[in-house]
């Protein structure tokens, strides 16, 4: 599966229609990482939009399960492009099922996960959560906590808390 993907891979860095044909199937459905989805002529059409989509694309396979003719391959990715802000390179994961046709394989649907983003040499990851500095391991705001509490204490014999 890994030469499949290969030259998948090399169908879009040389911005080659026909060996992307022979790699997607007719009723192939896409799903980008941003949740656009393409059908297989409308991948195929954006090979030919000027400074557009990938300049380079890398697919590495890790898993493989074949179920009769079909394979559902999971692997990582390396995708570059030029962005707004200049050149990207994005890394993710990705699903892959294809079909066994003709002593071919042929991709069906295909979906990508960003895991880094790099612009110009600087990473986006998604940012690390905040440890709390609360007492607790969970803080609701607005919720008197006592004498020390920010918030006014609730009124006698209720069981409301302050808003």
């Amino acid at each position: 599966m890994q030469q499949v993907e290969d030259r998948w891979d090399e169908a879009i860095t040389k911005r080659d229609q026909y060996a992307l044909e022979l790699v997607l199937a007719p009723q192939f459905i896409g799903i980008s990482a941003s949740g656009d989805v393409v059908t297989r002529n409308q991948q195929i059409a954006h090979l030919f939009v000027k400074n557009e989509g990938p300049q380079s694309l890398e697919q590495k396979v890790v898993s493989v399960r074949l179920v009769g003719e079909v394979a559902i391959v999971n692997g990582t990715y390396v995708m570059s492009w030029k962005g707004e802000k200049g050149p990207v390179l994005e890394k993710g994961i990705f699903s892959h099922v294809f079909e066994h046709v003709r002593n071919t394989w042929l991709c069906l649907n295909s979906q990508r996960t960003v895991v880094a983003e790099e612009t110009k040499g600087a990473v986006t990851e998604k940012p690390k959560a905040k440890r709390s500095g609360a007492e607790l391991p969970m803080h609701v705001p607005l919720v008197y906590k006592g004498p020390d509490s920010s918030q006014p204490p609730p009124a006698p014999g209720t069981n409301q808390p302050p808003q």
